[in-house]
């Protein structure tokens, strides 16, 4: 049954730090994104956001499909450039998610995430949308060496695409938060000295396993024993690491997701450096966050776009 507006206005006050202000998002838009609740709903998410994307052929913008960057099947990337010549850009590689278990950069008809590249072309970026072995067939630490992969083929390869190989930004969101927060964290997986990244973007990602219980999505990936969850963990690697990076979550994430990322807030304040660029994206979901990028909705863009610009 459909809830009442009062109805909503009512479970809303009850939602800690969920703004109803005036915003970039039409109101029927963040109506919708709270009736359907602290959930992860992709289908139901994608047909609210979809007609506001936009549809092939985009107008600009040149597309290299299902480049290999890797011998395994899943070893696949697009990369998307602008048709006009220009100096070389920064890189954004996009990782997506999917629990491990599922996801793709993009599926046939889809906008998403082929929206996530147009804004990084519009922007100034090349842009690199990248997929990945799945678990349960590929489990830790396959992700983690998928990510080393995709930037060490960045690194040699964009140059010739258009691409300043030396300022690769890598932004993964939920699981893919997750393969990137273990990349930047676990150096043994870096291909490129240093890692090979000026900065991560990590958006609704899980980054402490010994924080809470372990779901079904975890035990695919990580496996039944929790006496390893620790070193798997990447909480206190981010810290140490000299990448800069920036986290992110929605204010409609399920409560884990809100809870991770308070914790990582909480750790990188406690560094020399300082804390990291934090920012908790109102109104929206754990979907909305991302199939939101290419609208007229740029309170998560902004935030990247000042930290690319000023490195946190």
């Amino acid at each position: 049954m459909r809830l009442t507006l009062s109805a909503l206005a009512t479970a809303a006050m009850m939602i800690p730090g969920v703004a109803l202000a005036q915003s970039p998002m039409p109101d029927d838009l963040a109506w919708k994104l709270l009736e359907l609740g602290r959930v992860v709903d992709p289908p139901k998410t994608a047909a609210l956001f979809a007609p506001l994307q936009q549809k092939e052929p985009y107008q600009g913008v040149k597309i290299e499909r299902d480049v290999k960057y890797g011998p395994a099947d899943r070893h696949l990337l697009d990369v998307f450039t602008p048709e006009a010549a220009s100096p070389p850009r920064p890189v954004l590689i996009f990782v997506h998610g999917g629990g491990f278990v599922t996801g793709n950069k993009r599926n046939p008809g889809s906008p998403f995430y082929d929206n996530i590249m147009l804004w990084a072309v519009k922007n100034g970026f090349v842009g690199v949308n990248a997929t990945y072995r799945l678990a349960p067939a590929f489990p830790w630490p396959a992700g983690a060496e998928d990510m080393g992969t995709i930037v060490q083929w960045v690194s040699e390869k964009i140059g010739e695409r258009g691409g300043d190989g030396s300022r690769i930004f890598l932004m993964g969101h939920s699981a893919g938060a997750v393969h990137v927060a273990s990349y930047v964290s676990h150096p043994e997986f870096h291909k490129v000295k240093g890692g090979g990244l000026a900065g991560a973007i990590m958006l609704s990602g899980i980054y402490d396993l010994t924080a809470s219980p372990a779901g079904d999505a975890e035990l695919a990936y990580y496996g039944s024993d929790p006496s390893r969850y620790a070193e798997r963990s990447s909480l206190q690697g981010l810290v140490a690491s000299p990448i800069p990076f920036m986290v992110a979550a929605a204010e409609l994430d399920p409560p884990r997701f809100v809870e991770q990322f308070e914790l990582l807030k909480q750790a990188t304040c406690k560094r020399p450096s300082g804390c990291a660029r934090t920012f908790m994206l109102p109104q929206h979901s754990h979907m909305s966050e991302v199939y939101s990028i290419n609208t007229t909705e740029t309170r998560l863009t902004d935030q990247v776009l000042e930290f690319v610009k000023n490195g946190k």
